[in-house]
């Protein structure tokens, strides 16, 4: 039995691996753009914070839709029927031009919004002209997604890895150039970051186009052969799976950003350290969904090729070892509390609010890990609905109003800060039962519709 979890847990690395090199890349990429324009002025800066808070719930609410291309193209992959993907990409790929369209229309008039927001001038003015510049890297996003989701169904994570690193290395002194104004370029400020991210996008969609018609990975698929309109049934079928999966990502940072709401009162050191926290818990979370997002496609192959015994293994296999990195994690965050934190601020009292939140950040992680691996399985099976609607109740109904209750008031006093990352552990860790219990429930229920 060990050696068969063993033997699992490389097959769900080998695809997951590459997918954890392609987040840490996209994560980087954010990263640099901060950077660059945190160097040039506190107004670019603040000004990209306030264009990301806009363009990261759009996105998501819209593009999740495309992350259903992965357990479809994986289940088809799974059953070899190599030909449907093709056509399947094909119509697909209309619904992705159509959303990226939805971004070239609504990104350049965002700037509305934010001047409802009452900012300083200057601000609202670089946040409106970064969001317009991000436009288009927006459009080409939606067609790398899909195409990414594609790859990744038939577990060609490699290619992916490479071109997201490129992207990254690329966007590096496109920053630099456009933010500060080198080779006769005007100084954009942070409205380069934007323009960088636009031509770092487009470069990587043209580029996996280009690999995906010439490779012989993908020959088989006939990609690109024909670009059908899209059928009812795939319209349906995409956003059946793909809006659950949005929204479900959607409603979970919306529980971040209401907690950080909840603590923003308690005064700046607190906040900070709070944020320093959660950065760190997210950085960590990227190894586990990485296995998460390799358990999708992984399940979803042996779905597709009727192996449900073993598509019920795997599932039980992608939580193991996304709690085994977790608890790995939970170790190193402990450990190294102090060293972590004081990375990210140079003030004693930050650090030391940082630090005692990390001993719940570092608890954190292992519900955290479980529900991942747990997600990914039922992403494979392409149960997404049910998955969500739980999200909602566990943080909504559940975390967030515990969680202000025990900032503010608690049992005998208030516990601060360090009672609304108690109530979300709680939340987590009800969240992580309840979609473990449904893997269990679903994968059984396949098997019995295979051998009643």
């Amino acid at each position: 039995m060990i050696t068969k979890f063993i033997n699992e847990f490389k097959s769900l690395l080998k695809i997951g691996l590459p997918i954890f090199g392609s987040q840490v890349s996209y994560v980087f990429m954010g990263t640099t753009d901060t950077l660059v324009a945190g160097r040039a002025s506190s107004t670019d800066l603040a000004a990209l914070a306030i264009g990301s808070a806009f363009t990261h719930p759009i996105w998501l609410l819209l593009a999740g839709v495309i992350f259903a291309v992965t357990p479809i193209v994986a289940q088809l992959y799974g059953a070899k029927d190599f030909k449907m993907i093709g056509y399947k990409l094909g119509e697909i790929l209309w619904i992705a031009i159509a959303l990226g369209g939805l971004f070239l229309i609504i990104y350049p008039n965002l700037y509305l919004l934010v001047n409802l927001l009452e900012l300083e001038p200057e601000v609202a003015l670089v946040a409106g002209d970064y969001l317009k510049a991000l436009s288009v890297g927006m459009f080409a996003l939606a067609i790398f997604t899909c195409l990414r989701c594609y790859s990744e169904g038939m577990a060609l994570t490699l290619p992916i890895f490479y071109i997201s690193l490129a992207g990254m290395l690329i966007n590096i002194p496109l920053d630099i150039i456009f933010v500060y104004g080198y080779f006769g370029l005007p100084k954009m400020g942070g409205v380069g970051c934007g323009y960088a991210t636009s031509i770092v996008s487009v470069f990587m969609t043209l580029t996996l186009i280009i690999y995906i018609a010439k490779s012989k990975n993908y020959s088989a698929t006939e990609p690109f052969r024909k670009l059908p309109i899209p059928s009812r049934n795939t319209i349906v079928e995409l956003f059946k799976l793909g809006f659950p999966i949005g929204l479900g990502i959607f409603i979970e940072l919306a529980m971040f950003s209401g907690a950080a709401l909840i603590i923003s009162p308690l005064g700046k050191e607190i906040v900070a350290g709070h944020a320093i926290a959660m950065n760190i818990a997210s950085f960590f979370f990227v190894i586990s969904l990485s296995v998460g997002l390799a358990a999708a496609t992984r399940v979803g192959n042996l779905i597709g090729a009727k192996r449900m015994v073993d598509a019920r293994f795997a599932s039980i296999s992608s939580i193991s070892l996304c709690t085994l990195i977790a608890i790995m994690n939970t170790i190193l965050i402990f450990t190294f509390r102090d060293q972590l934190s004081s990375m990210f601020s140079n003030e004693d009292a930050v650090i030391m609010v940082a630090s005692s939140l990390l001993i719940f950040a570092a608890l954190f992680q292992i519900p955290d890990g479980s529900q991942i691996g747990a997600i990914g399985a039922l992403r494979g099976y392409k149960d997404t609905f049910a998955p969500m609607l739980i999200t909602l109740l566990v943080y909504w109904f559940i975390a967030i109003p515990t969680g202000y209750f025990l900032t503010y008031y608690g049992f005998n006093s208030p516990l601060g800060a360090s009672g609304m990352w108690i109530s979300m552990i709680g939340g987590l860790s009800i969240f992580a039962v309840l979609i473990v219990l449904r893997v269990q429930w679903i994968s059984k229920k396949f098997i019995r519709a295979i051998n009643p």
